[in-house]
């Protein structure tokens, strides 16, 4: 028997009483202990994952404002599966429910009145924020809200990065999933998209600066290490992106480009375990890393290239694994001495650019740069050069030609594209850009070893991971790969503890990422039309046979 419709008006009682509860309850204690990470002892003043509370509760305030239902279930949502787990941790990590005080009682109920009263809402008829006559705002209004908006998506990244503890990054993890899904059913994102597509410079410069503000923000280097070990993920992720992404070439050995960049600069890097005895100042130990990548990437690409899906796919996984094996061999005993083998080349010195030292603290504007604050400022350069070949390259006539040979390459030969020559083109593109990550990898990891350049580990990067990043985020776009090596980092570094099933809940949720958004995380527009229509295509085709049947 279907249940009967919750009554209008009892609803929004029941949404609003459930929402005044949920942003008082923060400011209440919610253990009586400092021994569950964040401090939630406090009253007054919300800590740790109370912070999480008021954010969901705040969001939520302003989509029913907006009289946003569908969003302001799906933030409500965001609010109810956070505070939940904080409640559930606090009984499971201080040995039982009576360690949760009163407050925590309190933010428990009132997500569930909010989330019930939410889902009893009538379904709204206004149209979402985007589609809405919208008056244009003045200019200098607009970079405004721009500057504001990527600072605050800073902050958020910001605090997924520096939550001190599982049981943090597992409250913020789906809140912040489900609140970008309140933001984006809201029509709000898509609001946003078309000021920023009138204004792309500011884009630009907002982004810089929002980054720029992170190691300004640390004083633990723990969590500027994280950032820089992302960065690098993101980098190479950005690089391959460009061979499957653009070109629909599927390679599952791109990891042996990072490790070609990594080893040529370690090479040339003046460590006392280098075998060349060569020093080059890192300008040049880059442009070779580079050149070096791209050459194997020709000489990879040049026999391979002419084959197709699950045969390319095979071959390119062999010539990762070779690229690993042959530098295991080159110790001197199965090879000539040049990698000295597992034990790799180590004690890289740190970079010193004009005079900078990036292994010594500076003082930037009154704050201390560490060593890792000192390498973020470098990686951030290299991935705006990344972001910028990759931005010029996919708006250009050969960007073009790689989407027609994704799309059909047999169409796009026939109106005459070079389909191997331009897809020797993107291989070899892809490479150096994996070069380039590399030598600054060895640089800040001080080492250059065949273990770091496997085709699957329970760490990135290696090519399973650098394929997942590319898949998971998005295709064909510059923010997908971004969001994914940003998730597939944190979450194995955050949840230490699943290190034995990290695997099997990896392929997990590349199953769920598939069946539920195939897409990706940041779809590319035109392949999220694409989705759209097959589902709508398959929907017809089930309703025909049904009714055929009937």
């Amino acid at each position: 028997m279907p249940m009967k419709p919750m009554n209008p008006v009892a609803a929004k009682a029941l949404t609003g009483t459930g929402l005044a509860l949920t942003l008082v309850s923060p400011f209440l204690p919610w253990t009586w202990t400092a021994a569950f990470p964040g401090n939630l002892t406090l009253a007054g003043y919300p800590g740790g994952s109370q912070f999480v509370t008021l954010a969901t509760g705040l969001l939520t305030l302003l989509l029913a404002v907006l009289r946003q239902v569908r969003a302001v279930r799906a933030a409500a949502l965001a609010a109810l599966t956070s505070t939940l787990i904080t409640v559930g941790a606090i009984a499971v990590t201080l040995g039982g429910a009576v360690n949760i005080e009163p407050g925590g009682w309190l933010a428990a109920a009132a997500v569930l009145l909010l989330t019930a009263g939410a889902y009893g809402l009538p379904a709204g008829e206004d149209a979402p924020v985007a589609r809405k006559a919208a008056v244009r705002l003045p200019h200098a209004a607009e970079i405004a809200l721009i500057t504001v908006v990527f600072l605050a998506a800073m902050y958020v990244l910001t605090y997924g990065i520096t939550t001190g503890s599982a049981e943090e990054f597992l409250a913020f993890l789906p809140a912040a999933g489900l609140g970008l899904r309140a933001l984006v059913v809201s029509g709000l994102t898509a609001r946003m998209s078309e000021i920023n597509s009138r204004h792309r410079i500011a884009v630009a410069v907002a982004t810089l600066a929002a980054a720029l503000v992170f190691p300004f923000t640390q004083s633990n280097e723990q969590y500027t290490a994280i950032a820089d070990n992302i960065l690098v993920f993101a980098a190479v992720a950005l690089g391959l992106n460009i061979v499957v992404g653009m070109v629909g070439l599927l390679d599952l050995g791109y990891v042996a480009f990072l490790g070609t960049g990594a080893y040529t600069a370690a090479l040339v890097s003046g460590s006392s375990f280098s075998t060349i005895g060569i020093t080059l100042p890192f300008w040049a130990a880059a442009l070779l890393g580079m050149a070096v990548s791209l050459v194997a990437g020709v000489v990879i690409g040049a026999p391979t290239l002419r084959l197709h899906g699950d045969y390319l796919a095979i071959v390119t996984l062999g010539f990762g694994e070779i690229f690993r094996i042959t530098v295991n061999n080159l110790d001197g005993t199965s090879g000539p001495l040049l990698t000295r083998g597992p034990n790799g080349i180590n004690s890289i010195p740190n970079l010193s650019v004009l005079g900078f030292d990036f292994g010594q603290s500076h003082t930037i504007l009154g704050v201390t740069f560490g060593r890792f604050a000192n390498y973020y400022l470098l990686l951030l350069a290299v991935i705006a050069l990344v972001v910028f070949v990759y931005a010029q390259v996919g708006n250009s006539r050969v960007g073009r030609a790689w989407v027609a040979l994704r799309e059909d390459e047999t169409a796009a030969t026939a109106m005459g594209i070079e389909g191997f020559r331009f897809k020797l083109l993107a291989f070899g593109l892809g490479a150096s850009l994996a070069g380039l990550a590399g030598a600054v990898m060895a640089h800040l990891q001080t080492n250059a070893v065949p273990d770091n350049y496997k085709f699957a580990d329970t760490a990135p990067p290696n090519s399973a991971f650098l394929l997942a990043a590319v898949v998971l985020g998005g295709m064909g776009t510059i923010s997908g790969p971004l969001v994914g090596a940003a998730l597939l980092y944190l979450i194995p570094a955050k949840f230490e503890f699943f290190s034995k099933y990290q695997m099997m809940l990896f392929g997990l949720a590349l199953i769920l990422m598939m069946r539920y958004r195939p897409e990706g995380l940041v779809p590319d527009r035109k392949r999220q039309l694409e989705f759209h229509e097959e589902e709508v295509a398959q929907a017809e085709a089930h309703e025909a046979a049904v009714e055929a049947r009937a």
